[in-house]
């Protein structure tokens, strides 16, 4: 099957999902578990092309099934094209809304081009939905100007996707939906459609506070892992165990758990901050709080490349000369991905080259080819512990619990250190770890 460019009409599918990277492909599955059928719109002619063959390079239980499965049946179809094409009755835009690489401010250039794309095939009964992340006021000051030059008045609707990678499928599923229109009709209908998937929608009163939801949740988010970290560095210096500090006080308390430090990555909670931060700048406001969270859990990864370093050097190792072991380049381990945007494996890798001989790599789930187009050889974990100086665990997949860590370190070559940073290894390994004297 290839990609589909032939039609003149798209308006026997339900539902066209504009950007078909990870949000748009996840929705996708959703909705063809539903029932519906799915017109799948990608820029990426070779991304549409392979994706329109019912193949997808995706580590997301239940995803890659159900698109193979509409791809074979008919009931998904992907396009790189939907120029001149009559959309279906309603139309998703999932595109991404990076921010400027090593920077702060939002790119929605895509965004811009999805949106002068619906509006060339949509009418005056096409409901539009926005579902990328953006800062508050886009959809109604990029998004409703592309639609409201073809047509006078456009159905439009802001609802964020609010899914976590590992069980996307089964959240979009499950979750209440947050809908919010540009007026009565465009909120009825949006609830209506995402009806249809979970089992409960939550209205709110506009474009913005659906738009500022999704904000505010990842940034909670980020800021709560952030006082996790905290509490990690202050017992540093204070010469006490984090977790002890951390789990003694969650005991049986009733107000909200303190989290465990950790590594704060993906691609919402690295980018979100700072697009809330872009949407209060025209106001005179900083959010401070969230800011200080976000500049905090951007510094772990140089943190805890210096404490290997400095470890290696107290041992009388001089880390030119070592070999270092990377194992987890995925953002998270649990539940599991293959997802690596925000993840901290990138900018310690940036950190430690030219401070150290050799790097090599490993993760349960990344493919080989992508760790070593980081430039880094990909080994397995055995392999990366043998003669390695220093090994240092990044995320926290459930598989190194299961490892024979002795047998592991025995293979390193001295001093052997091992920084656990999410402490997955048995509790009697020797290690360094974060939040610990």
């Amino acid at each position: 099957m290839q990609s589909r460019t032939d039609h003149e009409d798209f308006s026997p599918f339900d539902v066209c999902v504009v950007g078909m990277g990870y949000v748009g492909v996840t929705l996708a599955a959703a909705l063809l578990s539903t029932g519906k059928r799915v017109l799948g719109y990608e820029s990426d002619p070779a991304v549409a092309g392979t994706l329109a063959q019912g193949r997808l390079q995706l580590a997301e239980p239940g995803v890659a099934e159900l698109i193979a499965r509409g791809a074979g049946d008919g009931t998904l179809a992907v396009t790189a094209d939907i120029s001149g094409h009559r959309l279906p009755p309603v139309v998703v835009i999932c595109v991404g809304t990076p921010i400027t690489p090593g920077g702060t401010t939002p790119e929605l250039g895509h965004l811009s081009a999805a949106a002068e794309a619906v509006a060339a095939g949509a009418d005056e009964n096409t409901l539009v939905i926005v579902r990328s992340t953006v800062p508050v006021g886009t959809t109604r000051e990029l998004v409703l100007p592309a639609l409201a030059r073809r047509i006078p008045e456009p159905l439009l609707a802001f609802c964020p996707e609010r899914t976590i990678q590992g069980q996307a499928l089964a959240e979009l599923l499950s979750l209440p939906q947050i809908v919010g229109g540009l007026d009565e009709e465009a909120t009825k209908l949006a609830a209506g459609f995402f009806t249809t998937i979970s089992g409960r929608v939550v209205p709110v009163s506009s474009l913005e506070a659906a738009e500022l939801v999704k904000l505010v949740n990842n940034c909670h988010t980020d800021l709560i892992y952030g006082f996790g970290n905290e509490i990690a560095l202050m017992a540093e210096k204070l010469g006490l165990d984090a977790m002890e500090v951390i789990n003694s006080a969650n005991a049986d308390y009733p107000r909200p758990d303190l989290s465990k430090p950790g590594f704060v990555g993906g691609s919402c909670l690295t980018k979100d901050p700072y697009l809330l931060s872009h949407s209060l700048a025209r106001h005179g406001h900083t959010p401070r709080m969230v800011m200080a969270a976000r500049t905090l859990n951007e510094s772990l990864p140089r943190q805890v490349g210096e404490r290997v370093l400095d470890a290696l050097r107290r041992a009388g190792q001089d880390p030119r000369e070592s070999t270092v072991l990377v194992s987890g380049f995925a953002y998270k381990g649990r539940p599991e991905t293959d997802d690596m945007r925000g993840a901290p494996s990138v900018p310690l890798l940036d950190f430690l080259r030219g401070k150290v001989a050799r790097v090599v790599g490993h993760d349960f789930v990344v493919p080989p080819e992508r760790i070593e187009a980081l430039r880094v050889p990909s080994v397995t974990l055995t392999d990366g512990f043998t003669g390695a100086h220093a090994a240092i665990l990044l995320n926290d997949h459930a598989r190194y619990g299961a490892l024979p860590a002795d047998e592991l370190i025995a293979r390193m070559s001295p001093p052997a250190l091992v920084y656990d940073a999410w402490r997955v290894l048995p509790p009697t390994t020797k290690t360094m770890r974060l939040g610990s004297a």
